[in-house]
């Protein structure tokens, strides 16, 4: 039994899936990893049951009606994990955009370091970020921003999502009442944190855009992103 198991949200991704699985099994450190997959037409499910046969006990798969979002597919996904003996949760993409080999280091931000959330942050050391066209780098680097000057929370890659929480701060979150699913759920989840006096640490990476597989990136997601962190502030004026 591992004590970290790490949430993978798919939507087509047939063409990273194994390779993924694979890396996260291939660390000198245990981990387990939950697949929440949201009806690919592609058929991603289907390969995550054969590699069951392999990864015994070890991989899991949640499989839901449709494609509602990548902040239900987490919500789901924290849900499953709490109900079980995990300690450690993390967040990451299905397409290598997050380094399996930094698992570990956000592990020991947590495990041992004494942080309650560890980000694999792009922002913490300058913009590490590869691949990326120009546009999307300011527009991202540009919402992080924006989303400190608003919310004053300390952390510089807000929309980042590639996390580790302590079991106790999921426990802490109403998860029913998390509001957003694209880039503002991941800020919704480190202000909910953060107003809750949990410790959130940012952990440098390198950030690769995939190279197979097509973005989930969409304008709904990013105005949701834009005027869903005024709300949150706003909302939060008024908690007791």
């Amino acid at each position: 039994m591992s004590d970290a198991i790490v949430i993978i949200p798919t939507y087509n991704e047939i063409e990273n899936i194994e390779s993924i699985i694979r890396a996260v099994f291939s660390q000198q450190k245990s981990f387990h990893v939950l697949v929440v997959d949201d009806n690919s037409p592609d058929k991603t499910a289907d390969k995550v049951k054969d590699l069951q046969k392999e990864f015994n006990n070890q991989l899991f798969l949640l499989e839901r009606k449709e494609k509602s979002g990548l902040g239900t597919a987490y919500i789901a996904g924290f849900k499953w994990c709490l109900a079980k003996a995990y300690d450690y949760i993390f967040e990451m993409d299905a397409d290598f955009s997050h380094n399996p080999d930094d698992l570990i280091r956000l592990y020991n931000a947590c495990a041992i370091d004494g942080a309650d959330v560890s980000v694999g942050s792009r922002y913490v050391k300058g913009i590490t970020v590869v691949n990326w066209p120009m546009t999307r780098i300011i527009l991202s680097y540009g919402a992080s921003r924006y989303v400190r000057l608003i919310t004053r929370m300390k952390v510089k890659d807000s929309t980042a999502g590639f996390i580790c929480y302590k079991r106790a701060v999921l426990e802490a979150i109403n998860l029913d009442k998390i509001e957003f699913v694209g880039y503002a759920f991941q800020i919704e989840m480190k202000f909910k944190a953060y107003k809750k006096g949990f410790k959130i640490v940012e952990i440098p990476v390198i950030f690769k855009d995939r190279t197979k597989g097509k973005s989930k990136m969409s304008g709904s997601i990013i105005s949701e992103a834009i005027f869903g962190v005024i709300s949150l502030k706003l909302k939060s004026l008024f908690d007791k």
